[in-house]
């Protein structure tokens, strides 16, 4: 493009946020919160951050109240500062906006919108024997991360503050409501608080009658209304300002699309909402979605039932830990490069050490890890310990170790597809990577190809991630296409970088998963020793 072609498109993105008509999404990922505005042609324009961490208290994993308003505030903050630089203006008015948040989890409040006990988030793994109940109960797979998961954990464990309970929130639903006062969530994010009927699109009305007839609570008056894509579900009031923009220059009455889960967002980010069409979305966490052509034959605990935003079923294998502990060993090399009195860009260390993967021995040279910070539902772990183990009568490199990491990120996922695959025979033809596992693409493409045995692919998008795709959520409100339509034309000139499976890296790699499962039971006895 010539210096004359990007000029002209800085003064149509600069009137498109001075007239009003730039689209705003906004994610609360794991580890960052993110803000991307676009323009009329769903074109990536300006983007803010903030990074923020789970804590685990009391044997929870959860972010309080005020790391979520403060999170809020910050990341718009940090948008409107990436606007002022690039364009020269505020932002006073939006054509629209949505929010998406990390699935899962349960925020229980009172009349008063009051929390009555912490955000449990989609990372615990404190339900076992509720899921496997309720997964019974309903002929319906229910995770432990589910809303209904803690609920009925709450009711077992006779919890006091039950009986105060008026609302019970996701993330993005609560976040939501702040902003517009609707208590309303997205059919997607709805699917991961209870099971969703998807001829009504709605909450399961059997399924209700079902749990309240065996624990005697009425769920459905306490959770938001069910609403799908393109529909407005509230708009930015004068409060809701306050809590987003410091400066007090947006006006409200902003339409708001439904709040959606991360999954979701994935979905729309990487235009895979058509049957049979498939994502990954690898970062903190792991989870593999494949849209089906129809219902599965039975209720697998290992398999997730999700929607599609505009209300169709999908399967997710979907795994607590990825990235975590190869970020947590990243980080060990640079601190020794600082005691050695070098510093490398933290850019320049990953790309360097995860690229190492292509000199790596196809089964990792006898290496294998276990990233498991936390516990891991799929492989049947309440708590998690990351561990390595090595073949001793094999060299130990950096390559070999490298890959060994990246397969373990996408290793538990890998035992879910199977499930799919073996017992279903639902694949994907095509893979769309997105999230932090594929910053350095090639290797997070060759490393997915491996592991999964199916075509894969990382479009140049991919780094806007699900704030993006909340955009394009909000974009579609009022359209009269279909949202495969819409987003088949978005997506009409995309570029994308595609890795096609050599036989060498999956045998390699199927090596390296016997070993794996093997190796679980020693992971299982690390886990009694710590």
């Amino acid at each position: 493009m010539n210096a004359r072609s990007e000029e002209e498109n800085k003064l149509k993105e600069t009137d498109c946020i001075r007239n009003g008509n730039a689209v705003l999404g906004i994610e609360f990922g794991s580890t960052r919160i993110k803000a991307v505005l676009i323009d009329e042609n769903a074109k990536p324009i300006a983007s803010g951050a903030y990074d923020w961490e789970n804590r685990f208290e009391s044997g929870v994993w959860t972010y309080r109240q005020e790391d979520i308003l403060t999170g809020l505030k910050a990341v718009y903050s940090d948008l409107r500062k990436d606007v002022q630089k690039k364009y020269g203006c505020g932002i006073k008015h939006l054509r629209a906006a949505g929010i998406s948040a990390m699935m899962h989890g349960c925020i229980e409040c009172d009349e008063n919108y009051a929390f009555l006990s912490p955000f449990r988030t989609w990372r615990n793994t404190i339900t076992a024997s509720e899921s496997e109940e309720l997964t019974a109960l309903f002929d319906y797979p229910i995770p432990q991360r589910w809303t209904i998961s803690h609920v009925l954990k709450d009711i077992k464990e006779g919890k006091d503050y039950l009986k105060d309970v008026r609302h019970i929130f996701t993330l993005a639903s609560y976040v939501h409501f702040l902003l517009t006062g609707e208590k309303t969530v997205g059919i997607g994010d709805a699917s991961g608080m209870f099971p969703i009927d998807f001829a009504a699109k709605d909450f399961s009305k059997k399924a209700a009658s079902l749990f309240e007839g065996k624990y005697g609570m009425d769920v459905l008056p306490l959770f938001p209304a069910v609403h799908v894509a393109g529909e407005v579900c509230g708009h930015l009031t004068a409060d809701g300002v306050k809590l987003l923009d410091e400066s007090g220059e947006l006006e409200a009455g902003v339409p708001f699309c439904a709040p959606e889960g991360d999954a979701e967002t994935g979905m729309a980010a990487t235009n895979t909402v058509k049957p049979l069409t498939g994502n990954v979305s690898a970062g903190t966490s792991a989870f593999a979605t494949i849209i089906l052509e129809k219902p599965l034959s039975k209720a697998y605990s290992a398999i997730d039932i999700v929607s599609t935003p505009d209300g169709y079923p999908g399967a997710m294998a979907h795994s607590n830990n990825c990235t975590g502990d190869y970020d947590a060993w990243i980080g060990l090399f640079a601190e020794v490069l600082k005691m050695m009195g070098t510093e490398v860009s933290k850019g320049k260390l990953y790309d360097t050490l995860l690229r190492s993967v292509f000199s790596a021995e196809k089964d990792a040279g006898g290496v294998t890890s276990y990233n498991f910070i936390s516990g891991e539902h799929i492989v049947g772990l309440e708590k998690g310990v990351p561990m390595v183990m090595r073949d001793s009568e094999k060299p130990l490199c950096v390559a070999d170790f490298m890959r060994s990491l990246l397969y373990s990120s996408l290793s538990s996922m890998r035992i879910g597809l199977d499930i799919l695959s073996e017992k279903e025979g639902v694949k994907a033809e095509l893979l769309i990577g997105h999230g932090g596992f594929f910053k350095t693409s090639d290797a997070g493409l060759k490393i997915l190809s491996s592991v999964t045995g199916v075509k894969s692919a990382v479009m140049a998008t991919a780094g806007e991630g699900g704030a993006w795709g909340a955009a394009l959520l909000a974009g579609y409100i009022g359209s009269s296409l279909s949202l495969s339509d819409y987003l088949s034309s978005v997506f009409a000139d995309a570029r994308m970088e595609t890795e096609e499976p050599e036989k060498a890296d999956a045998e390699g790699y199927e090596r390296y998963l016997e070993r794996y499962k093997k190796g679980l039971e020693v992971e299982r006895k690390a886990v009694e020793v710590f």
